[in-house]
């Protein structure tokens, strides 16, 4: 990203622990302290006073996170709504879907633990055109870079640019070199273009033959979990009302932790069981036919978040 001038958090990577502490007075709280490897997701701390930081960096170097605490990122904490666009990427270009808003925290109000997504929608209607244009010329100038020098491997495949929304302007928070669950619940339906056609010509390197068309109406999910995600749950609760759910006009129902038990019945197998996706002509109707949908499907310990897309429905200020 710095070599590409693609904006994103200041940050400095150290292995000092000494020169690491410096480093976070000089940018000052708040900050994000991250050891630099795998630390089974419990590796990042967001210190909003400097002394947190302090410690969390200490408590990188001492050992906490094992190997993972070796090397230490010390980051400017950004702060604004956060934002995914997807792009298929062939040959050095990359071709931008339609963007979409997680809903990341277990419960109502942003609050709870971070899940796997617990609801998500899309187009993200708080997007400018000038945000917009400045996440597509990113994605544009990361597909080129992938194709040059060092990396030189003409990646295929899909990006997934995960941006914040700061008062400065998109910044990226992360890059994935594969779809986004359950970002890819709200976009791949609204893709009018043939999906087959489309990954073949990513495949082949075949940038004539990629169009990507996209459906006006607006896409909201709602995920089903299981009581206690993401924590411990229960499996084996027989799930009933998904056929009754997917009879509404516009709403499929996409399976993520289900199975059938010895008997044949539909049955919870994960924390996020089900993915509830309505589309609508509006905002409002697409959420509102969402939620008429998960409550006709039912299992013992059912738990879902009823504010998915509100804030982005009371606009801008709701970040604020």
């Amino acid at each position: 990203m710095d070599a590409n001038h693609i904006p994103t958090a200041a940050y400095g990577s150290f292995t000092n622990e000494v020169e690491a502490i410096n480093y976070a007075r000089q940018l000052g709280a708040p900050l994000v302290v991250k050891a630099d490897g795998l630390a089974a997701g419990k590796g990042v701390i967001v210190a909003e006073e400097l002394d947190i930081a302090e410690d969390a960096i200490r408590m990188c170097f001492e050992g906490e996170f094992g190997e993972a605490g070796n090397r230490v990122v010390v980051e400017e904490c950004l702060t604004g709504p956060e934002c995914s666009l997807l792009a298929f990427v062939t040959a050095g270009k990359a071709f931008c879907m339609a963007t979409a808003q997680d809903h990341k925290r277990a419960f109502n109000g942003d609050m709870g633990p971070n899940t796997g997504g617990m609801g998500v929608y899309s187009p993200v209607p708080i997007v400018t055109e000038e945000e917009m244009a400045t996440m597509v010329r990113v994605m544009e100038e990361s597909a080129a870079a992938t194709a040059r020098a060092p990396f030189e491997n003409d990646y295929r495949g899909v990006l997934y640019g995960g941006f914040m929304l700061t008062p400065e302007g998109p910044k990226v928070l992360e890059f994935n070199a594969r779809f986004g669950d359950p970002e890819t619940q709200v976009i791949l339906p609204r893709l009018e273009s043939d999906l087959v056609d489309i990954m073949y010509a990513v495949a082949t390197g075949d940038t004539t033959s990629i169009d990507l068309q996209w459906s006006p109406l607006w896409a909201v999910c709602v995920v089903l979990a299981s009581e206690g995600y993401p924590g411990a749950y229960e499996k084996g609760k027989v799930i009933l009302g998904v056929d009754e759910a997917e009879a509404f006009e516009n709403v499929v129902v996409f399976h993520a932790g289900t199975t059938l038990n010895a008997d044949g019945e539909l049955v919870t197998a994960g924390g996020r069981v089900l993915n509830v996706v309505a589309m609508g002509e509006s905002f409002d109707e697409a959420r509102e036919r969402a939620y008429e949908a998960c409550e006709l499907i039912n299992f013992e310990g059912k738990q879902y978040r009823t504010d998915i897309g509100a804030k982005a429905a009371a606009g801008r200020s709701s970040w604020e």
